[in-house]
């Protein structure tokens, strides 16, 4: 093709751009409310996916600090369970007092064991689980084993909530 020839199929391009855009302007111009519509759709639709990645990270966060939150709680309760273990310990000459502190025992361990919490297990000395206050000298027991536990040690799954205070054969 030679310049002349693209010249002209230029121009006929050109005078039928002007011609269609003569015929339909209306078609050409946006309607200015079919444009705010659109942008107010795409407005809504960024805020209901932006909403629905902020209940999902919500959600998220409050079920990875679920077992921090119980093992603070539960924590804070290990000494009322001491003392009633120290009260059941006791010499008692009234049997249905007796029974009621040993009731109120037992439902709180019930309690303990529906959050997961478990006592620290006191056969082998393990540092990780107990802390040793004393060793002593133990023909009955091997080197390592753990002779009296003074206090007992409590934990949800692997989190060591209270170590067990406890006493060790050398």
């Amino acid at each position: 093709m030679s310049e002349k020839d693209e010249e002209i199929v230029k121009e006929e391009a050109a005078e039928e751009t002007e011609a269609a855009a003569e015929e339909t302007p209306a078609a050409e111009v946006a309607d200015p409310k079919d444009e705010e519509i659109a942008k107010l759709k795409d407005q809504l639709m960024r805020n209901m996916a932006e909403y629905d990645n902020y209940r999902k990270r919500t959600a998220k966060e409050k079920t990875e600090m679920m077992p921090d939150i119980t093992a603070r709680v539960v924590t804070e309760f290990l000494p009322v369970l001491d003392n009633l273990e120290r009260a059941l310990a006791t010499d008692c000459t009234d049997e249905n007092y007796k029974k009621g502190v040993q009731m109120i025992y037992d439902s709180f361990n019930e309690t303990l064991e529906k959050l997961g919490v478990e006592k620290v297990p006191a056969e082998d000395f393990d540092p990780s689980m107990h802390q040793a206050v004393q060793q002593v000298q133990s023909d009955e027991h091997e080197s390592g084993k753990i002779v009296t536990v003074f206090q007992n040690g409590y934990r949800i799954g692997t989190k060591v909530l209270r170590f067990a205070m406890v006493s060790v054969a050398q």
